[in-house]
C-alpha cells in the first residue's frame, strides 16, 4: 500500500490549531477579568444575532437525558372538587 506524504489522518492541521488558540486567547484578553466568558456576555449583548448562530452551532441537535438515554416525562393529573 503506498504512503502518502504529509501529516496522519485525523491529526490536526497545524495552522488551524495555532489560529484557533490565537482567537481563544484574544477573546480571553478581551474580556477583561471575567476573561472567554466576559467577552461572550458582551458579545450576546452587542451582537444578539450572529451570537445566537453561534449557540446554535455549539448546542447539541439531540436532548438527552442522563447517561445519554431518552427523556423521560411524567404527566400526572389531579381532579379536585369545588371548595364548599
Amino acid at each position: 500500500m503506498p504512503v502518502s506524504p504529509g501529516r496522519p489522518k485525523g491529526s490536526p492541521n497545524k495552522t488551524t490549531a495555532l489560529l484557533k488558540d490565537a482567537i481563544l486567547k484574544a477573546a480571553e484578553q478581551a474580556g477583561g477579568q471575567e476573561g472567554l466568558i466576559g467577552y461572550l456576555k458582551e458579545q450576546a449583548t452587542k451582537n444578539p444575532g450572529p451570537f445566537i448562530s453561534l449557540l446554535g452551532k455549539v448546542l447539541p441537535m439531540q436532548v438527552t437525558g442522563p447517561d445519554g438515554d431518552a427523556i423521560k416525562h411524567k404527566v400526572e393529573i389531579e381532579f379536585v372538587g369545588p371548595k364548599r
